[in-house]
């Protein structure tokens, strides 16, 4: 693929463009919504087994190692600079890359990834690619922050060409959620980075796509296989009370609440 091949590129592109970084460590930026964590039992659970193509059986395969190396470069930078966000994001890629790996179980694909050690890959791309972020991104702070956009960048496109082969919910549904994620990742860097006065060009999306991502509010909760949200969260109450002594009373109450799709939310 075109975007394997040139990322050592982009990654020396992006380093020279940088200026110095003086971000504080932790912070209500740095946290992670829990909705972003994946759980492919629930999602799939009860969705039928589908055929998978061979298309579509490679794909699992890539984004079971794709998601594995997001967590491992966010676990190295984070021993690099200990910066929070880069340990919570890795919690939640944690949950990505298990998702993936319930649907290689759920159809009997052999798992790629035989020794789950960090930084440790099947595939020769992703060896690369993982010793290649994670040198760029111990070069500065500035620098580490912007792989961390560029690995959920990569995964947000690679996730969207997936969608595009595939006709089975499980898969689809799976991704959706595994995308959503992304976008949450990519804001919480992009934050961090304008924060401190800097700024990042997409690589691998498209520059309007960008915009849209970052310049909405985060996502929670899961969605359905098309990318909508699954529960929108409703609830009714009643109450009514009467007492006798030397008066009487009596109170109704009602409510409705009625939950919408995008929230903001600080990583």
């Amino acid at each position: 693929m075109k975007r394997w091949i040139s990322i050592s590129l982009l990654l020396v592109i992006v380093s020279l463009v940088g200026v110095g970084i003086g971000l504080a460590k932790g912070g209500p930026n740095n946290n992670v919504d829990k909705s972003d964590y994946v759980s492919a039992g629930n999602l799939i659970a009860n969705i039928p087994k589908g055929t998978l193509s061979k298309e579509e059986v490679e794909s699992l395969v890539q984004m079971r190692e794709e998601e594995k190396l997001a967590r491992d470069v966010y676990l190295a930078l984070f021993e690099k600079w200990n910066l929070n966000i880069f340990a919570n994001i890795a919690k939640s890629e944690q949950t990505h890359t298990d998702a993936v790996k319930a649907l290689l179980d759920r159809y009997g694909i052999e798992d790629p990834v035989k020794d789950d050690t960090r930084g440790v890959f099947t595939s020769e791309k992703m060896q690369k690619l993982y010793n290649d972020l994670v040198a760029q991104g111990s070069k500065s702070l500035e620098d580490a922050l912007k792989v961390g956009a560029t690995v959920e960048d990569l995964d947000i496109k690679d996730l969207e060409d997936f969608l595009k082969i595939t006709d089975n919910e499980d898969i689809k549904i799976v991704y959706q959620n595994l995308m959503k994620g992304s976008r949450n990742h990519l804001r919480a860097f992009i934050r961090n980075i304008e924060r401190n006065g800097d700024t990042y060009t997409p690589q691998f999306i498209t520059k309007e796509e960008y915009e849209r991502i970052i310049s909405s509010d985060w996502e929670r909760g899961a969605v359905d296989a098309n990318g909508n949200l699954i529960n929108k969260g409703n609830g009714n109450g009643n109450g009514n009370g009467k007492g006798n002594k030397k008066g009487k009373g009596k109170g109704n109450g009602h409510g409705n609440g009625k939950g919408n799709r995008y929230h903001g939310r600080n990583h």
